[in-house]
């Protein structure tokens, strides 16, 4: 829909000249050992390793987070790790990268310093901080090197570049370097949720354990308790300064996804990365089944929470899609209240609480029309009604999570707002009154769909069509891209998803459109 994922945009980032698909499995011809890439090699060497040591999905999941390869892991897994705020867990980003690296740099540090002749003629920190950066970039390259993990690579070679500089490591310059280093090399980034969602956390996590520093918490607890708390507190923080990132991206929020994150975050940081370090250790030895069993174990209960939380009655809540200016705002308040002191600070939660007023007020096209014309969405008093309840899968699942709706297409198919046959389903906007024309025959039935003089919408191209017919077809679908239909002050507005030309878009086309009744109109019915 317009303003939604632009698929030709990312393919031009990722350099992809053309993408296809194949109704029938994938054939393998031949082993394609002999070409292929020795890092690749060595993924699935790693992968088919931890598999013979870890069973079923746990296994996956364990071999997932270390090596990337994600191939062993079943839709089920996958959609529980999503419905319980898990998910991050399996992308290769930057908690997975910061926990490996914190274990790979204490080990080096701490282990050297228990040899004197080393530590006295040593410095240690400095020498594990680039085993760490070592480390980090082998993990990079071992995991294929997405943006994600590129990210995080970034930020945490500021962070260790800091330490062998004698500078102080975690801080709000170290983000900002890191962030400016990212954008220099990917300036698109800006706009992905894992750029946001990274940045949030880490600067939230930098103030907020800033704050607590030297704290009553700190001098109370038991020294073998920290790390543990320290993890615990990394997931509450973290949660909540991602939330409203995720939510505006995926239009969904895990009720319990405080919880779940608790309970497996420190898990993951304290179990799985480390047992996977250790197994890299001990692999020469024959001794790598030992981590491995660890990790087994680790991976069986962040699995086991998943389902369990994924289970919950409400454990998703849909969430509608912001408008423009909430994210813009959210963040500047945020950053307002981070860099100011004394009471002006609290400043910025004036914009913030603007974000989400106007979050709560954010509003859905009247009707959307998909780039072939063969899927038509009228906002209704149930939600979305869509035209058919098969076809046009994903513009259908991408426009009921747009609306905060978690019915699936054919439930939504199923609602009122659509009348008439297969190929002539017809609905009504206020007074304006229309029709979808699709499949064999549409074609036929212009010439009296025209005459009721209200839009039609035909999935064809039509070269002559009938005086004063309000048309929209394939040809102006085509130079048009998905529409959107909004009410506005000055009547019913059609929005094109290719208004603006990009190097992506390719040449704009001409095109025109039908012109609308007046709002009033539009929304007498209550829509």
């Amino acid at each position: 829909e317009p303003g939604g994922f632009d698929f030709r945009r990312m393919a031009f980032f990722d350099r992809l000249g053309a993408v296809g698909y194949t109704r029938t499995p994938v054939l393998l011809l031949e082993e394609a050992e002999a070409t292929a890439l020795p890092i690749d090699r060595l993924r699935r060497y790693l992968t088919a390793g931890m598999l013979q040591h870890m069973d079923g999905q746990a296994g996956a999941f364990a071999a997932g987070a270390m090596t990337g390869d994600r191939s062993a892991i079943t839709e089920d897994t996958v959609q529980a790790l999503r419905d319980s705020s898990l998910a991050h867990l399996l992308a290769i980003s930057g908690m997975n990268m910061a926990f490996l690296t914190a274990f790979v740099f204490a080990l080096f540090r701490y282990g050297l310093a228990l040899v004197p002749y080393i530590a006295l003629r040593v410095n240690t920190k400095k020498v594990a901080a680039v085993v760490a950066l070592g480390v980090a970039a082998f993990y990079l390259v071992l995991s294929g090197a997405n943006v994600a993990t590129e990210r995080a690579f970034i930020m945490i070679a500021v962070f260790l570049g800091a330490v062998l500089l004698d500078r102080r490591a975690l801080t709000l310059r170290s983000v900002a370097v890191a962030g400016v280093l990212l954008l220099l090399t990917k300036p698109e980034s800006l706009m992905e949720p894992g750029f946001q969602m990274s940045f949030a956390a880490t600067i939230a996590l930098i103030v907020g354990f800033a704050a607590l520093d030297g704290s009553i918490y700190r001098q109370k607890l038991p020294r073998w308790l920290m790390p543990v708390f320290t993890l615990v507190l990394s997931s509450v923080i973290g949660g909540f300064a991602t939330a409203p990132y995720a939510a505006a991206h995926f239009n969904r929020f895990t009720d319990y996804g405080l919880l779940a994150n608790v309970l497996t975050v420190p898990v993951m940081g304290a179990v799985i990365m480390p047992a996977g370090a250790v197994a890299a250790l001990l692999a020469p030895l024959g001794l790598a089944w030992l981590p491995l069993w660890f990790m087994e174990q680790g991976a069986r209960w962040i699995l086991f929470v998943a389902h369990w939380i994924a289970g919950l009655e409400g454990a998703v809540t849909a969430i509608p899609e912001p408008g423009p200016w909430v994210l813009p705002l959210l963040t500047l308040g945020a950053i307002w209240v981070i860099l100011w002191r004394e009471r002006v600070r609290w400043l910025g939660l004036l914009p913030m609480v603007v974000a989400f007023g106007l979050w709560t007020q954010a509003e859905r096209p009247l009707l959307l029309v998909s780039g072939d014309g063969k899927l038509l969405g009228l906002a209704v008093s149930e939600g979305r009604a869509l035209s058919v309840a098969r076809g046009g899968g994903f513009a259908a699942e991408s426009w009921l999570e747009n609306d905060g709706d978690l019915a699936d297409q054919a439930l939504a198919a199923a609602r009122e707002g659509f009348s008439g046959p297969k190929g002539e389903r017809r609905f009504q906007i206020g007074d304006l009154k229309g029709v979808a024309l699709t499949g064999k025959g549409a074609l036929d039935k212009l010439a009296p769909a025209c005459a009721s003089g209200g839009l039609v919408v035909i999935a064809e191209v039509v070269e002559d069509a009938p005086d004063g017919c309000r048309l929209i077809d394939l040809a102006t679908l085509r130079a048009t891209g998905p529409l959107a239909v909004w009410a506005e002050a000055e009547g019913l507005r059609i929005v094109t998803t290719k208004g603006v030309e990009r190097l992506w878009s390719g040449p704009a086309r001409a095109y025109a459109l039908p012109k609308l009744g007046p709002v009033t109109e539009a929304l007498a019915s209550g829509q």
